[in-house]
């Protein structure tokens, strides 16, 4: 069985974020799979950006539309569809 998960990226979030806020920011939109906020290893706080993958795309779409150019906790963020390598 093979799990597709779609991944969005958003970037601009303030250095004080957390996943669990990001996952109550997101959950509108549908199912959140993961929430990976990425951090400076040396200092553990937030890099600005992170990922939330969902069960489809459509749920991700929903998301990258409604939270696209949103000002979160002071901060204007970006949410678009994650590169994949």
């Amino acid at each position: 069985m093979v799990l597709c998960m779609w991944l969005v990226f958003i970037s601009g979030l303030s250095f004080y974020a957390t996943q669990d806020q990001l996952k109550k920011l997101f959950a509108p939109f549908g199912l959140v799979t993961s929430v990976n906020l990425v951090v400076d290893p040396r200092t553990k706080r937030p890099k600005g950006f992170a990922f939330v993958s969902y069960k489809s795309q459509i749920e991700a779409e929903k998301a990258m539309k409604a939270m696209n150019g949103r000002i979160v906790d002071g901060r204007l963020i970006f949410v678009e569809p994650a590169n994949e390598k």
